[in-house]
């Protein structure tokens, strides 16, 4: 229409209009910029956040030590095992009959060198006798010399008290020898340490060893996984038979980017949420300790930047977080969840590199068989030693009611 202005025509607002809601954006955007900046200096620099961890932990290989054929798998996956439990068995049989073998071989020893002990008594009775026989010699000897001028004895029995003389003195002379090479056998040690019986139980040891290798317990309580066993396989030492994971000590392998490691330290508190869990669900957790390089350094094919087309790329470095063993245990986690991670860094008082404690891992599952085989040993010392008078006189008291 003639009479309507061309900001009516177009329905665009008055020039004043205009500006007033330039103006009301442009404040609007000063306020969240300050409102933002407020909050991070204020909130947000004292925390680095990233999605990219996961639950990692140890996957604990069960193999067999020594050689043979399985005929009992006692555990399959998704169950649960406790430390010691027998999860694979193989057939004992020639264990059982090498280790056979090695106790009569060392209850041979223990009877032998046991007599050589004995021996020793023989030998210096053997001594006593030859000395007396020397002494009754040698005054033969000093009678015939005596009366030898009244011509009551001859000249030929003088000559033989003298042979009978050196024949004594022989005799004495190797009983002598012949106990002191007993002595050097028995010197200074006992049965029980004597070498010979140290060598025949070592080889007791050794089949005891092989013998209770043919079971194998689980070396520590956790989840059986990737089970690849079966009854009637024929393994070797070293195969991998299953892995048993022990869920109570898993942590959170975190990967921030390069940007965000300036103040993060060991000892700082960590916040974390699972997926499993949904948001609902917080985990407590402290930072570990700091991988000593990238990912992309320890990668079986490292990238090659030396080139003319290098493009750089933000690197981001694992970070191992430990969990609140409480929280773990309310909520359990399986290896490789995907986790939200969120670090306080207020307190920089740690150290990146340094001060991470040391974790040792341990099991005493096979312990036991070094003092079982000790046990087996003394038992089988004990039986040769010496021979009880009872287990020989009863035979005998058999044969007389008979």
């Amino acid at each position: 229409m003639p009479g309507v202005a061309a900001d009516d025509r177009t329905g665009a607002p008055p020039p004043s209009r205009r500006k007033r809601l330039i103006a009301l954006l442009a404040a609007a955007v000063v306020v969240g910029g300050a409102a933002y900046s407020a909050y991070y200096f204020a909130y947000g620099r004292y925390y680095e956040a990233t999605d990219d961890a996961y639950v990692s932990g140890n996957l604990v290989q069960l193999t067999p030590q020594v050689t043979g054929t399985v005929v009992a798998v006692n555990a399959d996956d998704t169950q649960i095992v406790k430390a010691g439990d027998s999860v694979v068995t193989l057939d004992p049989a020639d264990a059982k009959i090498a280790l056979a073998n090695a106790e009569a071989g060392l209850g041979q020893t223990v009877r032998r060198v046991s007599g050589l002990y004995v021996d020793n008594d023989f030998y210096a009775a053997n001594v006593a006798q030859r000395t007396s026989d020397l002494n009754r010699a040698s005054d033969d000897l000093r009678r015939r010399l005596a009366v030898s001028g009244t011509g009551a004895v001859s000249a030929e029995d003088i000559a033989h008290a003298r042979d009978a003389v050196s024949a004594a003195q022989a005799a004495l002379d190797a009983a002598r020898r012949q106990g002191e090479a007993n002595r050097a056998l028995t010197d200074r040690t006992t049965i029980e340490q004597h070498p010979d019986v140290l060598a025949a139980a070592a080889k007791v040891r050794d089949a005891y060893l092989a013998y209770a290798r043919d079971n194998l317990p689980a070396p520590v309580t956790g989840y059986v996984a990737k089970r690849s066993v079966q009854v009637g396989q024929r393994v070797s030492p070293g195969t991998p038979l299953m892995a048993i994971v022990p869920l109570d000590g898993v942590w959170i392998d975190a990967n921030f980017k390069e940007v965000q490691l300036e103040r993060m330290r060991i000892g700082q508190p960590v916040k974390l949420t699972a997926d499993v869990y949904g948001s609902s669900v917080d985990y407590r957790g402290r930072i570990e300790g700091f991988s000593a390089g990238t990912g992309s350094a320890f990668a079986t094919l490292p990238a090659q930047n030396a080139t003319g087309n290098w493009i750089k790329i933000v690197q981001r470095l694992p970070v191992r977080i430990r969990i609140d063993p409480r929280d773990l245990a309310a909520h359990p986690l399986r290896i490789g969840l995907s986790m939200q991670v969120q670090v306080d860094t207020h307190d920089e008082s740690g150290t990146q590199l340094g001060a991470a404690r040391n974790t040792t891992y341990r099991t005493d599952v096979f312990a036991q068989y070094g003092a079982q085989a000790e046990a087996d040993i003394a038992h089988i010392i004990r039986l040769n030693e010496s021979a009880p008078r009872s287990m020989s006189t009863k035979p005998a008291a058999k044969g007389a009611a008979a």
